[in-house]
């Protein structure tokens, strides 16, 4: 289904819309401004993806059990000592 609306675009905009359906890159105005919606909503679509798995991160950090500084500093250091160790160094 298609809709009709009417919109505003600033001079700048037009021209850079015609530039493109003049290049061949795009078939109408229409086609440009239809693919600019697309991509905004696929770019709104993973940002929200994103915000969602940051908070079951958050929820998941906030349930487990502290962990010092001095501990993680240890266990890096531990996981520093066997890759030396691995690879001879």
């Amino acid at each position: 289904m298609t809709v009709k609306s009417s919109i505003s675009l600033t001079d700048s905009q037009d021209a850079f819309v015609r530039e493109l359906v003049d290049q061949g890159r795009y078939p109408s105005v229409s086609a440009v401004l239809q693919q600019g919606l697309e991509l905004l909503r696929l770019r709104t679509e993973g940002e929200e993806l994103e915000v969602e798995a940051l908070r079951k991160l958050l929820g998941v950090r906030r349930e487990a059990a502290f962990v010092s500084g001095a501990t993680i500093k240890g266990r890096i250091a531990a996981i520093a000592d066997k890759k030396r160790g691995t690879y001879g160094v």
